[in-house]
């Protein structure tokens, strides 16, 4: 380990020099607290020797500027001082310094408090080590999870998407897709699985795996409400089947679009109800649940609802995440976001940005609640 020893007398460094190496570790010196900092900042250090009463700066201001250091503030200080008064110990101790010793010192406690700071030096090293490890690869998961939602919306003639997903940690649980199915007809999908974190992301690569997957071997042939049916079921079943010890659910707004018509076959399996815009006269309404949460218990089966879409009609799915969002005033709310959906223009981009702008200065510098998740399918007016 690497020690730097800070006196203004020679004799003093000389001395805490010799015990340093007969400890096994390196050392060098400073004359007085400009010093030390110049050379705290050129090199990486891992413990300093510091005297209170010295020319240039004292120790009090040179223990203050090494705390308030970002890059230098783990490293430990020892005061080794003549000083011997309460009123300077408490002073140093509170300014940050791991311990305190009086000149002159014995050797035996010199050598336990050196290598005791040195011990948490070690362990204070290996925790951060370790952090930066976890954020790695909490940023690679993040990146990895980023690659599952659409790289871009697909294009149809009269259609209008947009889709947004904001975790509220490094990664999501939540979801949204847009794919399109081998009969060409659109598959929309807004999900959120239970929980937060590592664990709700794993799960939520598994879901829509899984539903993207089973959706995409429908046949020329298969109706949207027969391919909803099958892929939900064998989803569910699925879930509840093989992963049942960890209870891990997810509650799913999976619908399919076909973009000659405006006609919507949907599964609603606990999701909030997605709001409609109607074109004509901006009338908000609901398409509500068909059905439970998907993974909770083998053989659950939810209903196949159907809706129409007409010229200027706006589609908007969110996750809870949305109205559960927490400000100074409370959870943001379904009636701020209705009022939000109402006041949207007429292309899906605009939904998503009021809604963001609307909900930012509601939570203000509030902590992310919940997981983000919105989806907007706007059809062309005429």
């Amino acid at each position: 380990m690497r020690l730097l020893v800070v006196d203004d007398l020679e004799i003093n460094r000389d001395l805490l020099v010799r015990r340093v190496r007969r400890l096994g570790h390196e050392a060098d010196v400073a004359v007085n607290g400009q010093e030390a900092l110049e050379k705290l900042r050129a090199a990486s250090w891992d413990l300093v020797l510091l005297d209170i009463t010295m020319p240039v700066m004292d120790g009090y201001d040179t223990l203050r500027h090494i705390k308030a250091d970002p890059l230098l503030a783990d490293i430990p200080v020892v005061m080794v001082s003549a000083i011997d008064e309460t009123d300077s110990v408490v002073r140093c101790l509170e300014l940050g310094a791991d311990d305190y010793l009086t000149k002159p010192f014995n050797p035996i406690i010199l050598q336990a408090r050196i290598e005791s700071s040195l011990a948490k030096k070690r362990l204070a090293d290996q925790q951060r080590l370790l952090l930066q490890a976890l954020s790695r690869e909490m940023h690679i998961g993040q990146r990895i999870q980023q690659g599952f939602l659409p790289e871009a919306m697909p294009v149809l003639a009269g259609w209008d998407l947009a889709g947004c997903c904001v975790p509220a940690r490094q990664v999501s649980g939540d979801f949204y897709d847009a794919f399109m199915l081998p009969n060409g007809r659109l598959a929309l999908i807004v999900a959120d699985v239970c929980d937060k974190g590592v664990g709700a992301a794993l799960y939520m690569a598994l879901f829509r795996t899984l539903l993207r997957a089973m959706s995409c071997h429908a046949g020329a042939s298969e109706a949207s409400h027969e391919t909803l049916s099958r892929t939900v079921d064998f989803t569910n079943d699925y879930i509840a089947g093989v992963h049942g010890r960890e209870s891990m659910f997810a509650t799913v707004f999976f619908a399919i679009l076909d973009p000659a018509s405006g006609h919507l076959d949907y599964v609603n399996a606990g999701q909030d109800a997605p709001m409609v815009k109607r074109g004509s006269g901006g009338e908000v309404v609901r398409l509500p649940s068909s059905g439970g949460a998907v993974g909770l218990l083998p053989g659950i089966r939810c209903s196949v609802q159907a809706f129409d879409l007409q010229p200027g009609d706006g589609l908007f799915a969110f996750t809870d995440g949305v109205t559960e969002a927490v400000g100074d005033t409370g959870e943001f709310g379904e009636a701020a976001l209705l009022h939000e959906i109402a006041a949207a223009g007429p292309q899906a981009l605009s939904y998503l940005a009021s809604i963001q702008s609307r909900m930012a200065m509601h939570v203000g510098s509030h902590n992310p609640h919940d997981d983000v998740t919105m989806l907007c399918v706007v059809r062309a007016a005429g």
